[in-house]
């Protein structure tokens, strides 16, 4: 096998150009089987594996610095860099990531795992080479998706200023997660199709070029000044327009076209765009056809693509889902709003149904906010549905415009808490309390899949900003009998004893239930609260607890300071109803200050403290 020959990073440079074909087959064949085996990002990594083998080829690693945009597509990276024996802890616990990462290889220039974050990172690169008197490569590669995000062109604005080489590989494959919408996307289109241009520049290039002696000259310069030509025949010429060199489109999957072209842009002393064409998902016909949802894969079938462990229970996306879809059939003046996330928040069906009141504004949580108070502010019902990993990414935007207005946006949360296998750039762990901190924000989390689908209705109809966060994965089922009436800023009593209670957010519901159970068994009293609001506390409720129990137990899937438990031994001290002399005592259950790793998500819980054993293991502690 080829790949076997490649055990430390540059061991790529080595091999005949007529291995490169068969060392991109095995090394898909490799992708393809780990990842059925174990779950990841297939699509977007089966898509760059020339344009990494290029780049290895090309350029000298770890002293180039080459800065993956999100990072899910780094598999061919980290195998072309020797670390093929991880791909066996893929994603789990204490194994190798999905995404870059330092601490594994001094070939990852940079952690990454959130979008349109690559080229600002690349120019910080490029300027300190030039303050240090370096001379490596500096390559930030960005997909088609990513440069939908604000933050890529306000990189862009300051590139156009650099004087020396940065070059920015723009990974063309018409994708996001989702398929790409607006004007940019349009564009690429236009440049990708631009045949009357590709053939004139192919054609006067190759002329000029049979010139003896002055030949090439003449191309260089034509290439180094601002080209009439493109004004003519590509509307806009964006990256130039900027003052950003612009060469392309090349293709993706064509080796010796893309070393070409890297040469060329090595050249360019400023900021250059090097436009490449892949195919998501290519060689591997499943992926090619359904690029969507070979994005981040579970364990899969290789001969049919279908999952290893098909679904039989909904899960929270799917439940959200469904009442969008009701909302959407009762009310015209609901409107849905995503980030390029159509299909991962469940927003899929009521495009297809309400195409006009559906609005996908590509990588650009910030956007869609103030977008969504827009339409609040016109009279719309306006929901944006987000995982909460990525709406960290608009906190000003809720905060300035927003809730300072006091306007009635609706924020569903979507694989709030430990998430799993992405790490630590996607567990959704600090909304509570980023929230929180605002005035005027109010925020609930369902303890199952019925209470999901009542809180969103009750959001709808709500005046005021109002958030509603809720889990990744299958939807608890449990307690269904429990399912009164919600009512504003009032929580749910479970079971109502004395003794111990447990004060549970949204999907700790669930593990206080198997607390309570075992503390039964122990002999002791244990009343269950399910809160229903993080925001506004239940205060009422908190003073009827205060005078019969020996111990508050709060639990949230959250980070402790600024979370759920913070705030509420906070209104119980500022009551003075706690001193040291007395019997009261409260215990926090939360996500410690701790950025949490990739894996299992039960590992995970029990690593942080958070699981049923850990919790009750703490009560006794006490007790």
């Amino acid at each position: 096998m080829v790949l076997e020959k490649i055990e430390k990073p540059n061991d790529i440079k080595k091999l005949e150009k007529s291995e490169w074909p068969i060392l991109a087959e095995e090394i898909r064949d490799f992708l393809i089987h780990r990842i059925a085996e174990n779950g990841g990002h297939l699509a977007s990594n089966l898509g760059v594996v020339e344009l990494t083998m290029a780049m290895h080829l090309y350029f000298q690693l770890p002293e180039d610095k080459i800065i993956w945009d999100v990072g899910h597509q780094c598999y061919t990276h980290k195998l072309l860099t020797g670390r093929k024996e991880g791909f066996e802890s893929l994603r789990k616990f204490r194994g190798l990531s999905g995404f870059p990462k330092r601490r594994e290889s001094e070939c990852d220039s940079f952690d990454t795992g959130h979008s349109s974050t690559s080229i600002s990172v690349g120019l910080g690169y490029a300027e300190a080479r030039e303050i240090m008197g370096g001379n490596y490569k500096v390559i930030s590669v960005i997909g088609d998706g990513a440069l939908t995000g604000g933050m890529a062109y306000e990189a862009l604005n300051n590139a156009s200023r650099l004087k020396t080489n940065f070059i920015i590989v723009l990974n063309d494959n018409n994708m996001s997660i989702s398929e790409n919408v607006g004007g940019l996307s349009r564009h690429l289109g236009n440049l990708r199709t631009a045949d009357a241009y590709q053939g004139l520049k192919t054609g006067v290039t190759n002329s000029l070029n049979k010139i003896p002696i002055y030949g090439e000259r003449i191309v260089s310069h034509i290439r180094r000044t601002k080209s009439s030509i493109k004004q003519l025949f590509i509307p806009g010429m964006l990256f130039e327009n900027m003052g950003i060199t612009y060469l392309g489109p090349v293709d993706g999957h064509n080796i010796s076209g893309m070393l070409r072209i890297f040469r060329e842009a090595s050249k360019v002393n400023g900021a250059v765009v090097v436009h490449i064409i892949t195919q998501k998902g290519k060689g591997y016909l499943p992926a090619e056809h359904h690029p969507a949802r070979f994005h981040g894969a579970e364990p899969f079938e290789i001969e049919t693509g279908l999952p290893l462990h098909p679904r039989t229970k909904a899960n929270y996306t799917n439940v959200f889902s469904t009442v969008m879809r009701k909302l959407g059939e009762r009310d015209e003046k609901v409107v849905a709003i995503t980030a390029a996330m159509k299909d991962g928040t469940g927003l899929k069906r009521f495009h297809n149904m309400f195409p006009e009141r559906f609005f996908d504004v590509g990588i650009a949580e910030g956007h869609a906010v103030t977008f969504a108070a827009g339409l609040a502010a016109s009279g719309f019902k306006p929901i944006v549905a987000v995982y909460s990993s990525f709406l960290q990414r608009a906190y000003d935007q809720i905060l300035h415009d927003v809730c300072i207005q006091d306007l009635p946006v609706v924020f569903a949360i979507d694989r709030a808490g430990i998430v799993g296998s992405d790490g630590e750039t996607h567990q959704g762990v600090f909304d509570l309390s980023y929230l929180s901190s605002i005035p005027n924000m109010n925020i609930m989390a369902p303890k199952n899949k019925w209470e999901l689908s009542d809180m969103i209705k009750f959001a709808v109809d709500f005046k005021h900003p109002i958030a509603v966060r809720y889990p990744r994965g299958e939807a608890y089922e449990g307690l269904k009998e429990f399912r009164s009436k919600i009512v504003y800023g009032k929580s749910e009593i479970i079971y109502l004893e004395n003794q111990i209670a447990l004060l549970a957010v949204g999907s700790m519901v669930k593990a206080a239930v198997e607390v309570r159970n075992q503390l039964k068994e122990k002999g002791y009293h244990c009343t269950l609260i399910n809160m229903r609001f993080v925001k506004p506390l239940d205060t009422e409720m908190l003073e009827q607890l205060i005078g019969n129990h020996k111990l508050l137990v709060t639990m949230e899937e959250n980070v402790l300071s600024g979370g759920f438990g913070q705030q509420l031994a906070q209104y119980i001290t500022q009551k003075n109803k706690q001193q040291i002399d007395t019997n009261l005592k409260i215990i926090n259950i939360a996500i410690p200050d701790v950025y949490v790793e990739h894996g299992n998500v039960e590992i995970l819980r029990k690593e942080i403290g958070i699981d049923t054993e850990s919790v009750i293991n703490k009560i006794l502690e006490y007790m």
